[in-house]
């Protein structure tokens, strides 16, 4: 399959469960409730708690039930869907497939969102034949602006893969990608913000450094990495293109350029996203 994004389509997403609205979930879900997505409603919570099921109360477009109320609530939910979405924590996700396994509708796609978690692993735990597809958001979902990588199990077929990536595309972009390439999916767009929100913490600690007030060391590197994005997403150049542009020969950016390039940026970032690759290698195998 080509790493694509989602065709353009009018038929509607069929009736959705989520099973877990974390931190990911719950940006799957924010996107999801968007009035332009077109998917049937309501879609089906659970969660944990009560308390967070009763964040949803009176809500039109999300029904929500909380294990700690109703044992049953997972199997419940599943129940007249056709996309299955588990959204809960990776040491979790056996046991959850385990619990809704004999009460999925016949052809329902099951769709994890958990690193680290092999679909072979999820597969195992259903009726043979259940399809199970990998997807790997990031939080800007919660925004519609998310990168997925989405990667289907044994039994997906590229119609089961295209209907998942239908799903994300509603919350960003969606790409089909080997399950092999899921982890490093993770490590580039599923963390990715963490680092730049990083970058943006070290920018501004160091602007304050230089003498500004907090809040204007904030706004100016807030305001910098919000319009570089922008310039980036209205551009067919690169960033090398767009950076040489900014960099003029002998000039102050260049000399910043210098030292950053010259503090080993290459094998840092590739320690990092190594780092993150063998965390969820590690997760595999249970550790």
């Amino acid at each position: 399959m080509d790493d694509t994004t989602a065709p353009c389509t009018t038929a509607p997403l069929p009736r959705t469960a989520m099973i877990g609205v974390g931190s990911m979930g719950g940006a799957i879900l924010a996107g999801l409730r968007a009035p332009e997505v077109d998917i049937e409603r309501p879609i089906a919570v659970t969660t944990q708690s009560e308390a967070s099921a009763q964040a949803f109360f009176g809500a039109e477009d999300v029904t929500a039930a909380s294990s700690e109320r109703d044992p049953e609530a997972n199997r419940r939910a599943v129940h007249g869907a056709g996309l299955v979405v588990l959204g809960v924590k990776p040491w979790m996700m056996r046991d959850v497939v385990r619990e809704i396994a004999g009460d999925l509708e016949p052809g329902a796609i099951v769709v994890s969102v958990a690193a680290g978690v092999p679909s072979s692993a999820i597969e195992a735990e259903l009726p043979e034949g259940v399809p199970v597809v990998r997807a790997m958001p990031n939080t800007p979902s919660t925004i519609g602006l998310g990168a997925t990588g989405i990667a289907g199990g044994a039994s997906a077929t590229s119609e089961h893969v295209a209907l998942v990536q239908r799903l994300f595309a509603t919350v960003g972009e969606a790409l089909i990608v080997r399950e092999d390439q899921i982890n490093a999916v993770a490590a580039v767009s599923g963390s990715g913000p963490a680092y730049l929100f990083l970058y943006a913490e070290e920018m501004t600690e160091a602007a304050v450094r230089a003498g500004f007030a907090e809040d204007q060391a904030r706004t100016l590197v807030k305001q910098t990495i919000v319009g570089a994005a922008q310039l980036w997403a209205h551009s067919d150049e690169t960033p090398e293109t767009l950076r040489r542009n900014v960099t003029s020969p002998k000039g102050t950016t260049e000399q910043a350029v210098l030292v950053l390039q010259n503090g080993g940026w290459p094998d840092l970032f590739d320690r990092a996203l190594a780092a993150n690759v063998r965390r969820s290698e590690e997760i595999e195998r249970g550790e």
